[in-house]
């Protein structure tokens, strides 16, 4: 697929997913929510990708939606939203995320607001660097907590610290996004850099195998008991023992030496 408004590679087994409309803060845009669901699509699918990183180009991560697209709808415009791919839990505009198999990481680089910031809370490790600011923004727009962002963000960082950010719109920096626990804070200089590294470290000492379970029980944990939990860990753990992950990942270890894992 050729892409416009978006840049995507893969090196060492890591696909990066760039939101590139730099000049335009990466403002999110139909085009570039279709290019970066084609993206992700690939990247699930891709056996040579382990780990995934979002970010942007230049100076922002994602402004939200295109403030033309907004003005054009306070006039009076009609702009649909795409059409959600089911009813479940994990099929909903954004929520799929959530069933990526692989890890997904959020490499925030710069500003993030609105559409944007929702896209990270589906991540599953947010990285931002010093001195980069977010906000939700959507009550000083008179609009509403959108995208599932009211039931994301009580799970990630408290029903208080929640209300805070989604009824005020404030902006908020770095350090007070790590303190929330919403982030977590890297140098500015080298960020992409190190986000990546970061990510090769999943990708290439972690099995396949075990982080795609692992991701299942926790986007199911929000919904299940812990009997539930417990009970599907259980019947899990047999499975695991079976595989060449564990026979490699303990024999990797005894030899003291990086893994070669399958996702076998």
């Amino acid at each position: 697929m050729v892409y416009t408004e978006i840049l995507y590679d893969v090196a060492d087994r890591v696909a990066t997913i760039t939101l590139n409309r730099p000049d335009r803060m990466n403002a999110w845009t139909p085009t570039m929510e279709a290019e970066f669901r084609a993206a992700i699509g690939a990247a699930s699918s891709d056996d040579e990708v382990r780990a995934i990183v979002i970010t942007g180009a230049g100076r922002g991560f994602c402004a939200g939606a295109d403030m033309g697209r907004l003005q054009g709808r306070a006039a009076g415009g009609v702009a649909a939203a795409p059409p959600l791919s089911g009813d479940g839990n994990f099929d909903q505009r954004y929520s799929y995320l959530l069933a990526v198999p692989k890890p997904l990481i959020a490499g925030i680089n710069g500003a993030v607001a609105g559409v944007g910031l929702c896209v990270t809370l589906y991540c599953d490790l947010r990285y931002m660097a010093a001195g980069a600011r977010l906000s939700t923004a959507f009550a000083r727009r008179g609009l509403i907590a959108e995208h599932g962002s009211a039931w994301m963000l009580p799970r990630l960082i408290g029903p208080m610290n929640a209300a805070d950010l989604l009824l005020s719109g404030r902006t908020i920096d770095a350090a007070e996004a790590e303190s929330m626990g919403l982030v977590r804070m890297l140098p500015a200089e080298n960020f992409a850099t190190e986000v990546r590294v970061r990510a090769a470290e999943f990708a290439n000492l972690s099995s396949p195998r075990s982080m795609r379970i692992i991701k299942q029980q926790l986007r199911n944990a929000a919904f299940e008991t812990l009997a539930e939990a417990t009970r599907f860990a259980d019947a899990e753990i047999p499975k695991c023992l079976e595989t060449e992950d564990f026979r490699e990942g303990v024999a990797s270890f005894v030899e003291k030496r990086k893994p070669a894992f399958t996702g076998r």
